[in-house]
């Protein structure tokens, strides 16, 4: 008998384990690769799938730019000298707690700074969203994720950097359905520079950025 919070729990486990076998690539093309094929497979099939029942995703998979090896980073940490706490509303009655861990400067010729949160709740995962110069046209309003790892979207780094592979960035599962509701990227996390890579709009939605 399906349950839903099972089912939930699942799609985590498969996601963590797909992070798993991409950090496990020893040619990031390929894991890449890896990850596109198997979130199709997701996407098509799983009871927790974002996407509604005649989502044209089903058929034709997701879109993405071609992999560029030269939007994978891994960079160091610069700390932050004053703790921040941010209330990031997913909702209208809803809001998740972050602090502000550091930021990460992208080099030329992207040249911006990110800033690399931790969840409050959850048990406390880096949370790295990101809504760029695309946004609105060629992506979700509501921007992308490049690492939400305490739901298994890790690509790894060492104690001292974290990996950020703009190739990765997805979209939340409010941009596939209005009834979904997903934290946005905050101003920390915006930049007008245009970043064509990652996950891409098939086509134009409607716009759920407030939703």
């Amino acid at each position: 008998m399906y349950n839903a919070q099972l089912a939930m729990f699942d799609w985590r486990r498969r996601t963590s384990q797909l992070y798993a076998r991409v950090r496990a690539e020893a040619d990031p093309a390929a894991g890449h690769a890896l990850w596109r094929a198997e979130r199709d497979v997701m996407f098509r099939t799983h009871p927790q799938s974002p996407l509604l029942p005649d989502d044209q995703i089903r058929t034709t998979g997701i879109k993405y730019w071609p992999y560029d090896p030269a939007m994978r980073f891994e960079l160091p940490l610069a700390p932050v000298r004053h703790e921040e706490l941010l209330d990031l509303p997913i909702s209208s009655k809803e809001a998740v707690t972050l602090r502000l861990l550091g930021h990460v400067l992208l080099p030329a010729p992207l040249d911006f700074e990110l800033a690399v949160w931790r969840l409050q709740q959850y048990g406390g995962g880096l949370f790295v969203p990101l809504r760029d110069g695309t946004a609105g046209t060629s992506t979700y309003s509501g921007g992308r994720y490049l690492l939400d790892t305490v739901k298994g979207a890790d690509l790894g780094g060492s104690d001292a950097t974290i990996v950020i592979d703009l190739n990765f960035a997805y979209h939340p599962s409010s941009r596939y359905n209005p009834s979904w509701v997903s934290p946005l990227a905050p101003p920390g996390n915006v930049t007008t520079v245009p970043v064509q890579a990652g996950e891409m709009l098939t086509s134009t939605p409607p716009d759920l950025a407030d939703g």
